[in-house]
Order: C-alpha cells, then structure tokens, then sequence
C-alpha cells in the first residue's frame, strides 16, 4: 500500500465501485466523489427534447437495459456480493463533477493525486487540483480511440488487438492527456462487447492501483500523446453499427482470437510513444 493521499472522482455503476474499491487498498483515499449526473438547466432540457436526441437517448437507456440484464455488471465485479463501496463514510454526492464542492473539497484536503473514472469532462480550476495531477481511466487506448464506446468500435473496425483502457493525466481536451500506461485484456473466443470491455475495466483496476505504489517510490509516468487520433460520440453509434458488429460476431469474427492480456508503461521522456506495445511489460 502506498502512503500517497488519493480524492477519487467517479460514476456509482457496479465498475466504478470496483475500481474505486481497489485505489482505497492501494493508497491513503481521502474522499470519494460520486457524480449522480442529476443537474438540469433549461439549456440542457431543451437539447434533449429535441426529437433526434430523445430517440437517440431512448435507444441507448433501452439498450442499456437490454445489456444490463440481470445484474450481469455486478455479478462480473462482485460476484454473488452486493455491490459496494469499501469506505462508504468518505463519499461526497454532487449533480456534477464540476460542482464547486469538488473545488472547495480538493482544495481542503489537498490530495497527491486526484484519481478519475465515469465522469463528466472535468473544467475550470479542479483541472490544476492534486500536487501529482488529476488520472484518469478511459475505456479505450487513446490517441486511436478516444470518446465514447471504444471498446464497440475497436471491434467495428475489426481491430481487437486495439480493445483497451488508456490511463492518462487530465489536461483540458478529451482523452488526450499524457500517457501512463495501456491496458489491454485477453481476447478469446466467445468474448463480446461487454465481456472485453469489463475485462479490460477489471485488469486496469490492477495497474490503477500499481501506479499508486510507483509514484510512490518516486517514479515518474507521461508521454505525449502521437497525435489526436479519432473521437467517438454517443451519436455516432446507430442501430445499424450494432446490428452488423452482432452479425460479424455471430459469424466467428473473434474465433481465432487469442491474444494475452498486454500492459504498456509510459515512462516520463521527452519523446512521444510509437503506440507499439512494450512486449517486455505483457503481464
């Protein structure tokens, strides 16, 4: 366990439990921020009223639900236990992570790193909070795929060996802060979309934590990313994206699939990366 001081920022689905369960073992957690995304302005109503986004919206909650069945989520993380946090006491509930509670908060107990995982883009002063900086957790291996739903489209685009979590520093873009370390989960036969992306989730909650203990022991992680690669939105994912993924799928898309679960450290260097993995590090 490391003696470095951690404010965890995250969703309150069954994974971020997970992960933010594994950052208390593995540092000294003084705060646990859930974001409940329950903020609405007239601004905000009138966008998702609009008759394309309500649609859009509408397909995605019922495809959540559809997905979600069952509690596949939380019996992957957690098994037969209930989902829960590990230190209840410590958590504080806002709308938004950009609440200034949050500010006020970090700026009170002045933690050595701010830990992210399912949040809102964070802005404005929280950006420049933790004496080591804000990481970040994001489910896909930037610069290539940044946004949302990358674990969908590493495999729309037929490229599983490109399925993963990228963690990062927060600066002020999308998934594009310095890079620290890829996560990339076993694939094999039978894997989907959720299986991998929860795989890859599960593993990452491991090097989250093992970043703790090398920042401790004074080494020093962030390379620049090579490049802006491409950023997915919520809206680029149709009806007809998902029905041919199911189908190459159903057909044996992944049927020779059998790659090893890969980690790549990013070491502090004045060079960018070359986004080939360090086969050295496959763990």
């Amino acid at each position: 366990m490391s003696d470095l001081s951690v404010m965890i920022l995250c969703g309150r689905s069954p994974r971020h439990l997970y992960v933010a369960n594994c950052l208390c073992r593995a540092a000294r957690p003084l705060a646990i921020v859930h974001e409940t995304g329950t903020q609405w302005t007239a601004a905000k109503f009138a966008r998702t009223v609009k008759p394309a986004n309500l649609l859009r919206k509408g397909w995605r909650w019922l495809r959540h639900r559809r997905r979600y069945a069952g509690g596949a989520e939380a019996k992957f993380f957690f098994g037969d236990a209930t989902p829960k946090l590990d230190r209840p006491e410590l958590v504080l509930e806002v709308p938004h992570i950009n609440d200034s509670r949050v500010v006020e908060l970090a700026e009170r107990i002045r933690p050595d790193v701010i830990a992210v995982f399912g949040t809102s883009l964070i802005k404005g002063p929280l950006l420049k909070m933790g004496r080591l900086g804000i990481v970040n957790l994001h489910g896909g291996l930037s610069p290539e795929y940044r946004g949302a739903d990358c674990t969908f489209w590493a495999l729309y685009n037929q490229e599983p060996d490109k399925v993963g979590c990228t963690l990062h520093f927060v600066d002020n873009g999308i998934d594009t802060g310095n890079l620290i370390a890829h996560v990339s989960p076993e694939v094999k036969t039978g894997d989907n979309e959720l299986t991998l992306f929860w795989r890859a989730v599960r593993d990452s909650a491991g090097v989250y934590a093992e970043l703790f203990e090398r920042l401790g022991r004074g080494e020093r992680f962030g390379q620049s990313q090579p490049g802006r690669g491409k950023l997915y939105q919520v809206k680029d994912r149709g009806l007809r994206h998902e029905s041919e993924l199911e189908r190459r799928l159903a057909a044996g898309m992944l049927s020779a699939a059998k790659l090893p679960q890969r980690v790549t450290w990013f070491g502090a260097a004045s060079e960018p990366p070359t986004g080939k993995p360090d086969l050295t590090r496959i763990a």
